[in-house]
């Protein structure tokens, strides 16, 4: 991939400093502000390129559309709540966050709540009661086996404790091969002691334990949410823990933080903490690096790690992808040229050809779909939001490879109006090349590079003088000249050219066809 340009960045939030080192180091300016308000935020979001964040800043919709040059926001942390991430996608901006910084501390945290249930390590809870339960031989129930639960499952098991789980990602021998008997919700509720949840914020899972599920679970069962607030319903776990179907809650974290509502805060079976899970210098240390880190391995085109709603990136950054992207592009903008008269369009589909083009259909198509979409030279489509602008333009895209021994070829197929408009391209001695152009197959290969003037008519000498006449009389140079092979009389020609005609219309008279573009 192209690496992109960020020269700027704003960190919004108290962040570890070998962050902001690490960015000056690898050349790139860095501003720290904190506590600014929505507007004071919206205000400065302009004058930069990316935005650091932990978990207070909230982007919104409206920061984002106020970030004219925005290409990345990270977030030092697991998870990406607070950020708008849609709406950065439609914008065409990567969001990254660090999956693995604070895995540890979360983990410990939990456990640390864990054994403070059994044993009600809390002053209010000591003056109510002494009398504690041991671990061992109890079953934890671990709701998402992500890195976090795999972490907790493994101190966990050391305590004697039998770990059962559920998550609907990780294959159940991977989990067995940690020590978690996997199995469904409604098989893990009734056998657990203890259950913790360590999966993201999502409609699936907002309220996962709730009224009908803590009526499944065993009477004085003990839960624990260092995830996200919301997992657990608070006010079914408030009736829970009134009825004694729920024996003591370990929350760190809440749906508002910190909770105006403190009837759960308050309770004598709950033990509280204010959202502390990364709170550990090792943690921020480790957050604030890897998101430097990240950044500076995408800038300068190394890696794509951590992001959230760029997965087409991923294979972007091979030494010759960025040749293999621009011909995907010039290829959808000669498309467009070519059939301008005639959009909207209803379908796109991309075929990769060839071995070495197998991981690479994904980025061909959007690339593709950024040329059929580009309006001119202002901000405009780029590989993360190609495909979302397209569904939404009510453009079909559809992306298939297929081997081949012969040649590594690109296809891009549009249909318009019933109509089909089909180009084939490769990259040869790295330079994008345009083959053929609707089943005319050009005699020598186009480079897609510069000013092109494309025409249809039938082959003549008179033709080829009238069309030079023209570009004369403008003061436009011939540079290059490719013509294709006769298809029912008439053939497709190209010329390079110094610059674009002013006015194409006099070329209409000549050919049945004429566009211009620039690559």
């Amino acid at each position: 991939m192209a690496p992109l340009s960020v020269k700027r960045v704003l960190i919004s939030e108290s962040v570890d400093p070998c962050c902001k080192t690490i960015l000056k180091e690898n050349g790139i300016e860095v501003t720290e502000k904190q506590q600014m308000t929505k507007e004071e935020l919206i205000a400065e979001i302009q004058n930069y390129d990316g935005l650091v964040v932990r978990s207070a800043t909230k982007v919104t919709c409206d920061v984002i559309n106020a970030g004219s040059n925005l290409k990345i926001i990270g977030r030092a942390g697991t998870g990406v709540d607070n950020v708008d991430v849609d709406a950065a996608t439609k914008s065409g901006i990567i969001v990254m966050n660090t999956p693995s910084g604070n895995t540890i501390s979360a983990a410990e945290l939990t456990c640390a709540l864990l054994m403070s249930l059994s044993r009600w390590l809390s002053a209010l809870l000591m003056i109510l009661q002494f009398m504690g339960a041991e671990l061992y031989g109890k079953v934890l129930g671990i709701v998402g086996l992500g890195r976090i639960g795999k972490e907790v499952a493994s101190r966990m098991q050391s305590f004697g404790m039998r770990t059962i789980g559920y998550d609907p990602i990780t294959p159940l021998e991977v989990s067995a091969s940690w020590g978690v008997e996997q199995m469904s919700l409604e098989e893990l509720w009734p056998q657990c002691d203890y259950i913790t949840v360590h999966t993201p914020l999502m409609p699936s899972t907002t309220g996962l334990l709730n009224d009908a599920s803590f009526a499944k679970c065993k009477k004085g069962v003990k839960v624990v949410n260092c995830a996200r607030g919301g997992i657990i319903d608070e006010a079914a776990l408030l009736r829970a823990l009134e009825s004694g179907q729920c024996g003591g809650a370990g929350l760190d974290v809440f749906v508002e933080e910190p909770p105006k509502d403190r009837a759960l805060v308050n309770h004598p079976n709950v033990i509280s903490c204010p959202h502390l899970g990364a709170s550990t210098k090792e943690a921020q240390a480790r957050c604030g690096r890897d998101i430097a880190l990240q950044i500076v391995d995408m800038v300068t085109g190394k890696a794509l790690v951590g992001a959230v709603n760029a997965q087409v990136l991923v294979s972007t950054f091979s030494p010759d992808s960025h040749q293999w992207i621009r011909l995907g592009e010039s290829m959808g903008r000669v498309l467009k040229a070519c059939t301008a008269s005639k959009e909207p369009y209803s379908q796109v589909h991309v075929t990769s050809l060839g071995e070495s083009l197998k991981k690479s259909s994904g980025f061909l198509s959007s690339a593709a779909v950024v040329g059929l979409l580009a309006e001119g030279p202002q901000k405009g489509p780029n590989l993360v939001n190609a495909l979302p602008l397209a569904a939404e333009t009510g453009i079909t895209v559809q992306t298939d490879h297929k081997d081949s021994d012969e040649r590594e070829v690109c296809v891009v197929e549009v249909s318009v109006n019933g109509s089909s408009f089909t180009t084939v391209g490769s990259v040869q001695a790295g330079v994008p090349v345009l083959l053929e152009l609707n089943g005319s197959v050009f005699r020598q290969p186009v480079p897609l590079t510069g000013h092109l003037l494309f025409f249809k008519a039938s082959n003549s000498t008179e033709l080829l003088l009238s069309v030079t006449g023209v570009l004369a009389a403008a003061g436009v140079e011939l540079q290059s000249f490719s013509a294709s092979t006769a298809s029912s009389g008439e053939q497709w020609y190209c010329m390079g050219i110094s610059s674009l005609l002013g006015d194409i219309g006099a070329l209409k008279s000549l050919a049945k066809e004429a566009a211009q573009l620039t690559v």
